[in-house]
């Protein structure tokens, strides 16, 4: 079975986008270059919505750096959040800064599209991202970095079940200044999604 059908079938057991009370309506799949007239339209539609805090590429050369970041989730996966009935994009996952070893960690970086921002598919499909990060790549943890201003980002991941970590100053470079952010963060514990193994990267002691 190819990585894509995986992550396909976590549809089925959503984990926490269960939680939501309501039938699964988006899949989740890897980033092609198929995607690219699409995935920019959606970009240059969405500027507005999330602006200069998630910078994702608006043209064909820079789509085309973009997919050259991902490998399958040895460093970096990129996904797509989808209708479930007719595949159009509604939201772009990056599991970023995978790290092996002992700490078996990765940072998030999400956005959703318009016009379907704010209609839940961001919640059922991040428990999607979540069951693929913990079962599929066998991650223990997994950290996302939010502005405090961005307060829809901070209420999605309470709704999945973040906690609060703390807050670093001049953090991470963003239109032009080093910006401080809110760190969230959830285990593979806290999601109830422990993998029936560690990654073999995983110390024994």
């Amino acid at each position: 079975m190819d990585q894509n059908s995986r992550i396909e079938e976590a549809e089925q057991t959503a984990g926490p986008a269960q939680d939501l009370g309501r039938p699964q309506r988006v899949t989740l799949r890897r980033i092609t270059s198929l995607d690219q007239d699409e995935f920019l339209e959606r970009v240059h539609a969405s500027t507005d919505l999330f602006g200069p805090r998630m910078p994702l590429p608006a043209t064909p050369e820079a789509f085309q750096a973009f997919l050259g970041r991902f490998d399958e989730g040895q460093s970096a996966d990129g996904l797509l959040i989808c209708l479930r009935d007719t595949d159009v994009i509604v939201g772009n996952v990056n599991i970023n800064s995978i790290i092996r070893g002992r700490f078996q960690s990765a940072s998030l970086g999400y956005a959703a599209f318009e016009p379907y921002a704010g209609r839940g598919y961001m919640s059922e499909g991040l428990g999607l991202v979540l069951r693929h990060a913990f079962e599929e790549l066998r991650l223990h943890r997994l950290e996302a970095q939010i502005q405090p201003d961005n307060q829809a980002s901070i209420k999605l991941v309470q709704r999945l079940g973040f906690r609060n970590e703390g807050y670093s100053p001049d953090l991470l470079f963003i239109d032009g200044a080093w910006r401080g952010h809110e760190r969230w963060a959830v285990t593979n514990d806290m999601a109830g999604l422990v993998p029936d193994a560690p990654h073999p990267t995983l110390p024994a002691h």
